[in-house]
């Protein structure tokens, strides 16, 4: 599977971005996955639910299943987070994962920076992002990609992951 990332701090525009990318690869043939790594917990179940009450008796996974959909919740109970080549053995097979997050692993990767946020670039410290996409002109050593211009990204995503 293909592998690319995306980094950048809340609010850049990360989430908007991806969503778009997503649409236009599905719309070429592709089959997309995608893995958000969260910086702190998260639940995806609701207290008083069966998967809730199973999870929290203690069970390791809880499988949900319908006509429509299923997912899978594993609890780590205390084991250290698995990192992301782990995740990715999970996923079926697909032409290319998307990946939100994971600042510091060496997939090759976009960083999204809205200077009216007001933080840093990450670039300078990060080996792996070998583009910037920005709402504001980009001066440095790596491409320069407009943040609105969702058709040129995609086009740079999909010759970055070429062979």
């Amino acid at each position: 599977m293909k592998v690319f990332g995306f980094a950048g701090y809340s609010n850049a525009g990360k989430t908007t971005l991806i969503e778009s990318l997503i649409a236009r690869f599905v719309a070429q043939g592709l089959r997309v996955s995608l893995i958000k790594h969260a910086h702190h917990g998260f639940d995806i179940d609701r207290p008083g639910k069966d998967s809730f009450r199973h999870r929290s008796a203690g069970a390791a996974e809880v499988m949900l299943v319908c006509d429509q959909r299923w997912a899978l919740m594993h609890e780590l109970r205390g084991e250290a987070e698995p990192d992301l080549e782990a995740q990715l053995s999970h996923l079926a097979p697909c032409d290319l994962v998307l990946i939100e997050g994971y600042k510091s692993n060496a997939v090759p990767k976009i960083e999204v920076h809205r200077p009216a946020n007001g933080k840093p670039y990450i670039w300078p410290e990060n080996p792996s992002i070998v583009a910037v996409a920005s709402d504001a002109p980009f001066e440095g050593p790596l491409p320069g990609l407009d943040l609105n211009d969702h058709a040129a990204i995609a086009a740079f995503v999909l010759k970055a992951v070429e062979p």
